[in-house]
């Protein structure tokens, strides 16, 4: 099974003083602004990491529950929280780490299967395999 999902991003303007907009196919986010001010000066509006943040939390935490399921367990919730870290070198700016850090509310459950299950989730996330994915390129140029 296949499965595609999309997203756009919109910029006009130079790093510093340009803006953008991002949206995604289902209609969860819609115009959202986002720009260097966002990313790098805190001011509100979206920013790539936070993006990536978000999505790692998600993932993690349907993942978490599946693998629990798996387990003949069924969770009352799990809240996951992800920080993406960036850091700047000599070369620009590299996503060095996401830190995943969750809670799930799980009657009667044991410690042993849940850090199992949540490492299998942690490894098995399709958006923790993203970091290593293969990413392909289409680039064409108007004039």
């Amino acid at each position: 099974m296949t499965i595609k999902k999309s997203g756009s991003a919109e910029w006009k303007g130079s790093l510093k003083k340009g803006k953008g907009v991002v949206s995604t196919e289902s209609g969860a986010l819609k115009q959202n602004p986002y720009g260097f001010n966002t990313r790098f000066e805190g001011q509100p509006g979206t920013n790539p990491e936070e993006l990536i943040a978000s999505a790692h939390a998600s993932c993690f935490s349907m993942a978490l529950s599946m693998m629990l399921g798996e387990e003949g367990i069924e969770p009352d919730s799990i809240k996951t929280d992800a920080t993406v870290i960036m850091e700047q070198d000599d070369s620009g700016f590299t996503i060095t780490e996401v830190q995943l850090k969750t809670v799930a509310k799980i009657p009667g459950a044991d410690q042993a299967t849940f850090d199992s299950a949540a490492q299998k989730a942690k490894e098995g996330c399709p958006i923790s395999k993203l970091l290593n994915a293969k990413i392909s390129l289409d680039a064409k140029l108007e004039s």
